[in-house]
């Protein structure tokens, strides 16, 4: 288990960038969260497998359609970060 936290930077907000996360993140079967952050960013915390947090990071890269992906911050997590971390959600949709 791994888990791993990113800053996606560029224009991510308003395109269906968390959407997108959403459904990457629980097809690749990991825990965690995607949300906007104040700054104009979107954060992701995911636990995994690495091979499957690979293949997230590679989707964060490339974003869906609409978006514009400039940046993206990672940063590994102590495993015990995931604990408490249940599927793949979207905090602050609602």
């Amino acid at each position: 288990m791994m888990v791993l936290h990113f800053l996606v930077q560029g224009r991510v907000q308003g395109v269906g960038f968390r959407w997108f996360v959403h459904r990457e993140a629980s097809e690749l079967d990991l825990r965690g969260w995607v949300r906007n952050t104040e700054e104009g960013e979107v954060e992701v915390v995911a636990a995994g497998e690495p091979v499957d947090l690979a293949e997230l990071r590679t989707t964060l890269h490339r974003g869906p359609r609409g978006c514009r992906v400039d940046r993206v911050v990672e940063h590994l997590l102590e495993e015990n970060e995931a604990v408490g971390l249940s599927s793949f959600k979207i905090e602050g949709a609602w």
